[in-house]
């Protein structure tokens, strides 16, 4: 092998062989194919989400005991996390300390209907999401980035015309002939 020049050198120093960063990969690309995270600014953006909450849970934690303040912003933190659905109850704190991108992502509108057996996996889900064929409450929602907290899990539905709603009345023979008109 060649001697390396100077510069060379000073790059190498600057370059950490034992702890690359590539090594996590395998576990990211895992979870963006699990929860079909297009890009891997999503995952990104997850990873800050749970790193922001954890340190907020920090902060709490140094906080004394006893101290109201501390008592009443734990309480909202864990209360607004289990309404999020990202932690499985209400009533640990140490639930927040086992928050991951998981626990986001499995929040997302294509997880959800896959959960609810409106699609058969992820990826569709993600299809009809973005054709328009879904709607949360009232919103038509085209984002699959969306989350559904536990209260609006309940009211993922199909859109008024869309081509999914119509199939599942006429296979459960629930078509009425005046929506057979449009």
């Amino acid at each position: 092998m060649r001697q390396l020049k100077h510069h060379e050198q000073k790059l190498l120093k600057k370059v950490d062989f034992i702890n690359w960063e590539i090594d996590n990969n395998e576990h990211i690309l895992k979870i963006m194919r699990r929860y079909n995270l297009r890009k891997r600014e999503e995952y990104i953006a997850y990873k800050q989400l749970v790193a922001e909450v954890r340190k907020l849970a920090e902060k709490l934690k140094e906080l004394d005991t006893n101290d109201k303040f501390r008592n009443v912003n734990v309480i909202r933190l864990v209360q607004k996390l289990y309404l999020m659905g990202a932690i499985p109850s209400d009533r640990s704190f140490a639930a927040v300390d086992k928050l991951t991108v998981s626990s986001f992502c499995r929040r997302r509108l294509p997880v959800v209907m896959t959960k609810l057996k409106m699609a058969q996996d992820v990826q569709v889900a993600t299809q009809m999401i973005e054709h328009g064929h879904v709607k949360v409450g009232t919103e038509l929602v085209t984002d699959p980035a969306f989350l559904v907290t536990r209260r609006s899990e309940d009211l993922v539905t199909w859109t008024e015309n869309s081509k999914y709603k119509r199939h599942i009345a006429t296979y459960n023979e629930q078509v009425d002939d005046f929506d057979l008109m449009d």
